[in-house]
């Protein structure tokens, strides 16, 4: 979780001064400030910390196999323990292709989002 933590802190941070006090100026609440200024603009950052989080929950599924999960970690681990080039390479390839689809698709729901908020 502490990449998608500090993204959502490092995207709060990076919101332009003159909007939270343009909010303050109309009268916004500081919960208001924070749930319709600050968390809308910042949504590229905290996908971002989001996509991280997928991505090392996927670097840490071979390591899960050495304490007995049996998904596709488990795959990868008798693949390294049998030497079996073949059986690794697709286990490999299938854990590769999640991260990129699951990229892909946060990547593409974010770019979406700014697009609608009017964010460059």
């Amino acid at each position: 979780m502490v990449p998608a933590v500090r993204y959502t802190d490092l995207g709060i941070r990076q919101v332009r001064a003159d909007l939270v006090e343009a909010a303050r100026a109309m009268g916004c609440t500081r919960r208001q400030i924070l749930w319709r200024v600050q968390l809308p603009i910042a949504l590229p950052e905290i996908m971002l910390g989001i996509n991280q989080t997928i991505m090392l929950a996927l670097a840490m599924l071979v390591i899960t196999a050495l304490v007995g999960t049996r998904d596709l970690g488990q795959e990868v681990y008798i693949a390294l323990t049998k030497a079996d080039t073949g059986r690794g390479i697709v286990a490999g390839l299938c854990v590769a292709f999640i991260a990129i689809i699951a990229d892909r698709l946060i990547s593409a729901w974010s770019n979406a989002k700014k697009r609608e908020l009017g964010i460059p």
